[in-house]
């Protein structure tokens, strides 16, 4: 009887790492290792120690990536609300007791890393509001009961982000709220309304705005008004990428990063060093690669049985693809600067944990993509 049990869940587990989306893992490794050569260039061509910390980082989140995806997509649903609440309270005790880094208080020291909590808020808000709207009727979504908890399941975190002080990451993770309830049939009148009271409270949003957010605006508008201040980075970051050209200047050859020029390099600015080393052609692969790992998480949605499954996947595909285009079009003077890491390619302990926990629910619902969720 025991060696009959040994033998089944052996059979389990190897059954569950035949249905893992080999196209998807395939493609985070390839992006992974595009992010070590990249961030071994920030490191003018060294192994120190960002080239270390994101290595063994990138191993030991991919390994927890496939160590989620093997509990039932079930297990992530019954914890909806309660990772959200645990990842509120941690948002609560960073406020409270967080580390302070250049006047802003975003961080708990764990004492084997530094995590920023309002990183995996965009994967844990998805996870609430996928559990919120499984199972309810059209009807119910556009009720006023739904929209008010939608709104303060949404207004909540980004709060708390927003007290730190991090505008940007409040904002990144209310879209990751929005998108969730776009794709679980909320009214289009909402967005269309929520729309024009956004753009017409911008003028007296501005105002209250601190003095570095203001001028991050008016670089965005002018960089040229200050273009060995404020508008420094920008104007660095649009020549970096310009003078890679079609093919690049080769990789460990970006002048602009060697010479110390570009700032920021290894975290929200890393395309850029990439796009000047291997120029249009590679910033076309990074980006077909990155259409491959989104095409991939929407299809596993597609495919799978449970309505919550469907949601999370579309939900955190269309997060990774709006966080991709605000980096890219930050680091091309698009967008004002906001502090958007670029996934998994970016520095960043907990950016990468957040986007791990989250591929790893979403190889979850390929596992079990034929389970529903009474």
């Amino acid at each position: 009887m025991y060696l009959h049990s040994r033998l089944e869940n052996k059979g389990n587990f190897f059954r569950k790492i035949k249905d893992l989306d080999f196209i998807l893992l395939v493609s985070i490794l390839l992006l992974g290792f595009i992010s070590l050569a990249t961030m071994y260039s920030t490191d003018g061509g060294e192994i120190l120690f960002h080239t270390k910390s994101h290595f063994s980082k990138f191993i030991i989140f991919t390994l927890l990536m496939l160590l989620i995806s093997f509990l039932n997509i079930r297990f992530w649903f019954s914890i909806g609300y309660f990772g959200y609440v645990i990842v509120i309270g941690m948002l609560i005790w960073t406020i409270n007791f967080g580390i302070t880094v250049s006047g802003s208080q975003r961080w708990i020291d764990l004492y084997f890393i530094n995590i920023q909590p309002s990183e995996l808020m965009k994967v844990f808000i998805i996870l609430c509001l996928a559990k919120f709207f499984h199972r309810k009727r059209l009807e119910n979504i556009n009720s006023f009961y739904s929209v008010i908890i939608s709104l303060i399941i949404i207004f909540l975190p980004m709060g708390l982000v927003i007290i730190q002080p991090d505008l940007g990451t409040s904002i990144l993770i209310s879209i990751s709220g929005i998108i969730v309830l776009w794709f679980a049939g909320l009214n289009h009148k909402y967005f269309f309304y929520s729309l024009l009271i956004t753009v017409i409270s911008l003028p007296f949003v501005i105002s209250f705005l601190k003095p570095y957010q203001k001028i991050r605006v008016l670089t965005f508008l002018n960089p040229d008004r200050d273009p060995l201040g404020a508008g420094y980075q920008i104007i660095q970051s649009k020549i970096a990428v310009g003078s890679g050209g079609l093919f690049g200047k080769g990789y460990l050859k970006g002048t602009q990063s060697y010479l110390e020029f570009l700032p920021e390099k290894h975290t929200d600015f890393i395309f850029t060093l990439f796009s000047e080393e291997f120029g249009f052609v590679g910033s076309v692969f990074l980006l077909i690669l990155y259409a491959l790992i989104i095409y991939r998480t929407i299809k596993i949605g597609a495919i799978s049985r449970s309505y919550f499954a469907k949601l999370f996947c579309y939900s955190f595909g269309a997060s990774m693809f709006v966080f991709i285009v605000i980096n890219m079009s930050m680091v091309l003077g698009l967008l004002p600067i906001v502090g958007s890491p670029l996934p998994i390619m970016s520095y960043g302990g907990s950016s990468m944990l957040a986007t791990m926990i989250g591929f790893g629910i979403v190889m979850s619902a390929k596992i079990h993509s034929q389970q529903s969720i009474a």
